[in-house]
């Protein structure tokens, strides 16, 4: 059975610090890339993926953000305010869950930008996630055709798209690509205050209950001001 998440969390509370100088006074979710922030290439997204509201968390010069989504429609946005206290990316959602609801929702970081094949990636998360086998489903991007991304991978994926996550000294072929599906049940026993996503992914992998999705199409690794050229191009030969 799939599910169609009318709802959305977009992680936008980081501090860029790898972007600068480009996020000295402005925070990341807002830089161009292609002539749009990079926030409105995720909510546009989820837009066309039937998202009716998406909870932004905001941190790091939060009230630009906050300015910037006062006017948008669709999605409809609704501002979690983190300007107070960092909660990193698993506090963050916490603190979201009573605007999120009971059932399962899209969650993307603001950063993540890619260039869909045939099919919405968006979609074909929605029609691959089974709450009944899984509590996470993650977008797996190959890292040999990605862009920007130099890294070692994050998880192995067997046959049946369950994930493992990677050793200390291995490489494997698929890093996340910053878009999942999760089930609201996994936050149930989360610590109170700031920690990482992670530790969700592990209990879910722990569980077996944590899947990946490979993105199809190609995935672009923003994460520093030479990655927003690259995004550039890559995003301008894809509509040429």
């Amino acid at each position: 059975m799939s599910v169609k998440p009318t709802k959305a969390m977009v992680l936008a509370a980081g501090l860029g610090v790898r972007m600068r100088p480009l996020t000295d006074h402005m925070p990341k979710p807002l830089v161009p890339v292609a002539g749009r922030p990079l926030l409105d290439h995720v909510l546009d997204k989820l837009a066309a993926a039937a998202v009716t509201e998406a909870v932004v968390n905001v941190h790091y010069l939060g009230g630009q953000i906050i300015d910037h989504v006062a006017s948008r429609q669709s999605p409809r946005v609704i501002i979690s305010d983190e300007r107070e206290h960092v909660l990193g990316t698993g506090g963050g959602v916490v603190k979201a869950l009573p605007l999120l609801g009971d059932k399962p929702f899209f969650h993307l970081n603001s950063d993540t930008m890619w260039i869909d094949g045939v099919q919405s990636n968006l979609a074909r998360l929605a029609e691959t996630f089974d709450p009944a086998r899984m509590d996470i489903l993650l977008l797996m991007a190959p890292t040999a055709n990605s862009i920007g991304y130099g890294g070692r991978g994050d998880y192995a994926m067997l046959p049946d798209g369950a994930l493992r996550r990677r050793r200390e000294h291995q490489v494997v072929p698929f890093v996340y690509a910053g878009a999942a599906i999760f089930s609201p049940s996994i936050f149930k026993n989360a610590p109170k205050g700031e920690f990482s996503l992670m530790r969700i992914f592990d209990a879910a992998n722990e569980q077996e209950r944590l899947f990946g999705l490979r993105l199809d199409g190609v995935w672009m690794h923003v994460g520093t001001p030479d990655a927003v050229a690259a995004a550039e191009e890559a995003l301008l030969e894809s509509v040429a």
